[in-house]
């Protein structure tokens, strides 16, 4: 493909590596980040300006990486003649109002679970004394992105989860202004994602296992994500009972870009837990891992609404966060004292399957920005899970930054979630 001009537009600097990924490709970019304290995000790696809307004449593509609001400006910028990735105020409200992406589910004819939006701790708790059983707290709107708020509860009377609320009710009442309990479900935590061309689905579709807990083993708190394992897929039936449901609606709005439902399911079923309306964060780096055909050629079509060709790899991709304090947790001075610029060593000079987030460049070394603690995603790719695991860590290994952190069981899930999700038939290609 010739050469073409990508305009990336972010509130916190999320798509930086793939904007990267299409400056490497020899595309022309310019980058814009929203927020104050990330705007220093991809310095020296993407080209940046500081008004996006200035630039609409010049780029051939424009790319939105977020939901909360930028579905609106994916629109509005539509509407004037672009080419544009990015959502609606329709899929926007998918992921942000979690409630209103269950109903929408349901009237697709998809079996959603029982759930109940709350806007005060008082109310919810007065509904698990009077229904006792397990269920999980999920705050929604912009509250959903304090991860570590979502708890998960273990026991069947609801004590521990009305205990929980007691404390969110005298910390959080100020920050979370609605939530919803969702009676839990036990089985295999899965999400089916593709992309989508503003008419249809581009196949092969994408099967990948997250990793949200702090520390190995699944435990501590949920960080929004550690590392995710994965594979590309043609239709399955879980892909074919879910998501593929919403294409009509998909089409009606117009949407372009990447579209993800994270499922629970078991023997008895499968019960959509919520979407990503957007490209995933770090799931794009770790597909475009998988992705034979280069990324900025694969985004063009998308952008214009062309059956998109997307060659993919055999096999699996495993990608890995690297992170340092204060991450998983919002502290500003420690980020000052423990992180911000220090220096990222690569013991050898080998760059392969290496994707960055809060890095930049100064004088020609990498060093850490931003202020969220989130640094790499490392990756790996082979024919087994165990391959695709052992070229991860391996890649890790030839990295050495100051206080760093990371799991080291990324893509261990696999290995019986995979037997049990084939025995119930959820991943036969149809």
């Amino acid at each position: 493909m010739s050469r073409k001009k990508f305009l990336f537009v972010s509130i916190e600097g999320l798509i930086s590596d793939i904007a990267w990924q299409v400056v490497k490709e020899g595309h022309e970019v310019k980058y814009y980040i929203e927020k104050a304290e990330d705007t220093e995000i991809a310095d020296g790696f993407v080209p940046k300006t500081d008004n996006w809307e200035k630039e609409l004449d010049w780029a051939d593509v424009v790319i939105f990486d977020d939901v909360l609001g930028h579905g609106t400006k994916a629109q509005e910028t539509r509407k004037k003649g672009k080419k544009v990735i990015g959502g609606t105020p329709y899929t926007d409200r998918l992921e942000d109002d979690r409630a209103f992406g269950q109903e929408e589910l349901k009237a697709a004819g998809v079996n959603i679970i029982p759930y109940k939006n709350f806007s005060t701790f008082d109310d919810a708790i007065d509904f698990v004394q009077e229904n006792p059983g397990r269920y999980v707290i999920k705050p929604t709107g912009e509250a959903q992105n304090i991860k570590r708020l979502l708890f998960v509860g273990e026991e069947e009377d609801g004590k521990d989860v009305i205990q929980v609320l007691e404390a969110y009710k005298e910390a959080w009442s100020d920050e979370v202004k609605e939530f919803q309990l969702q009676k839990r479900i036990t089985g295999v935590e899965v999400a089916i994602g593709a992309f989508f061309n503003g008419k249809e689905f581009i196949y092969p579709i994408n099967v990948n296992f997250e990793h949200k807990r702090f520390f190995p083993g699944n435990i501590g708190p949920s960080t929004g994500e550690m590392g995710t394992a994965m594979y590309w897929s043609m239709e399955n039936k879980m892909f074919n009972n879910t998501l593929k449901k919403m294409e009509s609606k998909l089409a009606e709005e117009g949407y372009a870009g990447y579209i993800d439902l994270n499922c629970m399911v078991n023997a008895q079923g499968i019960y959509p837990l919520e979407f990503t309306s957007r490209f995933g964060y770090p799931t794009i780096s770790i597909q475009q891992e998988g992705m034979i055909t280069p990324v900025g050629e694969f985004l063009y079509d998308l952008a214009h609404g062309s059956k998109a060709k997307l060659k993919t790899k055999n096999g699996f991709q495993v990608g890995v966060r690297i992170v340092v304090p204060p991450f998983p947790f919002n502290d500003p001075k420690t980020f000052e004292i423990y992180s911000k610029n220090a220096a990222i060593i690569f013991k050898k000079p080998n760059f392969e399957g290496i994707h960055i987030e809060d890095v930049k460049i100064v004088h020609k070394e990498w060093v850490i920005t931003g202020d969220s603690g989130v640094v790499l995603i490392v990756c790996g790719t082979g024919p087994t899970m165990k391959q695709a695991q052992a070229q991860a860590y391996n890649r890790i290994n030839n990295i050495l930054i100051p206080n760093m952190y990371y799991r080291k069981d990324i893509g261990d899930r696999w290995f019986e979630d995979c037997d049990r999700l084939h025995t119930w038939g959820y991943l036969r290609e149809v």
